[in-house]
C-alpha cells in the first residue's frame, strides 16, 4: 500500500497512567513540540480527535466571528 500525501496511520499503546505517545511522524506533520497543549475531543460514536490547540483556537475564533452572544 502506497502512502497518501498528508495522511498517516499508526498505533500507540496506553501506559499504566493512561498516557499515549503521539508518533514522531505525526508530531512532525502537525508541528507538535514538547510543551505544546493539545485538545482532546471525544464522541462515543465517532471516536477521539486530537487537534493541536493552535488549530482548535483558529476554529473557535472562526466560530465566534459572528459577534453575537450565545
Amino acid at each position: 500500500m502506497r502512502p497518501h500525501p498528508g495522511k498517516l496511520a499508526a498505533s500507540a499503546k496506553v501506559g499504566e497512567k493512561g498516557q499515549i505517545v503521539i508518533p514522531k511522524e505525526m508530531r512532525e506533520m502537525f508541528g507538535i513540540v514538547p510543551g505544546d497543549t493539545i485538545i482532546l475531543l471525544a464522541d462515543t460514536r465517532r471516536g477521539i480527535a486530537i487537534p493541536p490547540k493552535s488549530k482548535f483556537d483558529a476554529f473557535a475564533d472562526k466560530l465566534m466571528e459572528g459577534g453575537e452572544e450565545l
